[in-house]
């Protein structure tokens, strides 16, 4: 649950210092422009929000790892468009931010406020808080990968937070090569980068990418 709060405290001040000329570049989502990515992380929060009000007595059925589906082909979003155009409809990049800060900064205080061992219920699944907000550390982190992709002025995310997600991947897909840094085993190992011809060589029998949303 720490590590929740770390992500996304970490993903919202990357957010307070975008300029806004970065609104108008693209993200690391493809398709999408940074405004985009910044709408999505605002219904990111709302869904934490509901989420951890929404108790349920069934028993768990998944975890922070299993909670995410994972193909080896490109995942549409059913909500991408909606995205784009509430997105647009902000006008102004500080508006955006504002509300994004406010809807993120309550998920924060939610977070601090939850019981670890509260059984919720989100998506026909049952987790456990601490498990739904250890899925979550992975949303941040790979949205903070994608935020920061082109640009460069902008701090990335906590080492703690990647080390976490590249041993979340690892329980998925099986283990990368030790001598990658965990921005790349992210980046190849969730088809957001094509490895190079030697990374490739390096992956063996390893299959890429995996999408997890």
């Amino acid at each position: 649950m720490d590590l929740f709060s770390l992500a996304l405290g970490a993903l919202l001040e990357a957010v307070g210092e975008l300029t806004d000329d970065d609104f108008t570049r693209p993200s690391g989502c493809e398709g999408w422009l940074v405004r985009d990515l910044v709408c999505h992380f605002v219904i990111d929060a709302q869904d934490v929000l509901i989420t951890l009000v929404t108790p349920t007595a069934d028993p768990v059925t998944h975890d922070a790892v299993t909670y995410w589906e994972v193909s080896h082909e490109p995942a549409g979003d059913p909500l991408a468009e909606l995205t784009r155009r509430l997105a647009a409809a902000y006008g102004e990049p500080w508006m955006l931010k504002h509300h994004v800060d406010d809807v993120g900064q309550a998920a924060l205080r939610a977070a601090a406020l939850a019981d670890p061992a509260l059984r919720v219920s989100t998506q026909d699944m049952v987790l456990s808080t601490s498990g739904y907000l250890g899925a979550y550390v992975w949303e941040w982190t790979l949205h903070h990968l994608d935020l920061v992709r082109h640009l460069p002025h902008l701090a990335g995310p906590p080492a703690r937070a990647l080390a976490r997600c590249r041993e979340m991947l690892g329980q998925i897909a099986g283990r990368f090569p030790a001598r990658w840094s965990d921005v790349d085993v992210l980046l190849v190992g969730t088809g957001r980068r094509a490895p190079t011809d030697a990374e490739r060589a390096e992956l063996g029998e390893l299959e890429i990418p995996f999408v997890l949303s």
